[in-house]
């Protein structure tokens, strides 16, 4: 048994954010050290996805690292590219505790965190110091005050600290845990706000750093089609599929009674792999090509990683089977995705 699993019980007796606060507290110590692993990948790992080259297919979802405080120590288990944030252009606290819950027997993760955020300005002078080698995205998001309307605001003002600092942008639309959010993907809403962050970026003189947007699991099957539609008309560079879900019928009872009961948050986590799964090649039926896809939401296994892959995603990130399982589960995942035995 390795460290995480030997610990894991301690771990999960506490509550889950005070767990997370406790990890990250010890991944910084950890990040301090003079020197740490240097990963090395096997050369059929390599992938190339909208103009960078990937050592390894396999990302850090965005939500775990919402400062870029830890990118050393995900660099050194081996991580191909890590999404920090999301990030909102001012400091917010997020929603009140608790608003995070996990449910280890299932692979089960319940948030409703609210994009609890440092800010830009912080996160972007953290971003100074990221390590060599690592491919960092910056993923993105508005304030929860700020109405609708001057959404674009908001994620201008996020790009302008973030964007010159990482390899790429994801603008988060998606969330289930910022009221009305959800509502910028709408055609009608969407298309705007894809133009206007393409027209910061030419004015910036970032024109060759890839734009993504991420999508919900949520959303019905004509709606993912409108929405890639603008999303190839706008020019952006790729799409992440998915976020988590409100759908509480992806978990089985007699569990889902007790995840009703713990109250609003998206789910995330292995009962989200069926319908993230069905998302994804919906979308990829739809974007035939045009443009590449990062898979995410309910992978936890090599298996899993390689059936999004022979999909047609062009890259993978994992979150919540990283908290259940631990850092071991990359190699494991590497492993596998170079031998014959998945």
């Amino acid at each position: 048994m390795d460290l995480y699993g030997a610990l894991r019980p301690l771990v999960f007796r506490l509550d889950p954010e005070t767990a997370h606060n406790l990890a990250f507290w010890l991944g910084e110590r950890v990040c301090a050290w003079p020197r740490l692993p240097e990963p090395t990948y096997p050369p059929a790992l390599r992938r190339s996805a909208f103009g960078l080259d990937f050592p390894s297919p396999l990302g850090l979802a965005a939500g775990l690292d919402k400062g870029a405080t830890l990118l050393p120590l995900w660099k050194a288990v081996g991580f191909g590219h890590v999404e920090i944030g999301t990030v909102t252009p001012r400091p917010q606290p997020g929603n009140p505790r608790p608003r995070l819950f996990r449910f280890p027997e299932a692979g089960l993760i319940l948030n409703r965190m609210g994009f609890n955020s440092e800010g830009a300005e912080i996160v972007g002078a953290r971003l100074r110091r990221r390590p060599a080698g690592l491919i960092v995205g910056g993923n993105l998001g508005k304030n929860k005050e700020t109405p609708e309307a001057l959404a674009l605001d908001d994620y201008r003002a996020a790009y302008r600290l973030i964007a010159p600092r990482v390899d790429y942008i994801a603008l988060n639309v998606s969330s289930p845990n910022t009221p009305g959010l959800r509502n910028l993907q709408a055609p009608e809403a969407l298309k705007p706000l894809l133009e206007g962050m393409l027209g910061l970026r030419k004015e910036m003189g970032l024109e060759r750093q890839p734009l993504l947007l991420k999508l919900a699991p949520d959303l019905a099957p004509e709606d993912l089609d409108a929405i890639v539609e603008v999303a190839v008309a706008s020019g952006i560079s790729g799409l992440i599929a998915t976020n988590t879900t409100l759908d509480r019928g992806v978990v089985a009872e007699p569990l889902r009674a007790l995840v009703e009961a713990k109250g609003a948050g998206g789910l995330s986590g292995a009962p989200l792999k069926a319908k993230a799964r069905e998302v994804r090649r919906r979308i990829l039926a739809a974007l035939r090509g045009r443009l590449p896809l990062v898979a995410c939401g309910g992978l936890g296994s090599a298996g899993d990683v390689q059936g999004a892959l022979e999909d047609g995603a062009a890259l993978a990130q994992i979150y919540s089977a990283l908290i259940f399982e631990g850092p071991a589960l990359i190699s494991r995942i590497h492993r596998g995705l170079t031998s014959q035995d998945l």
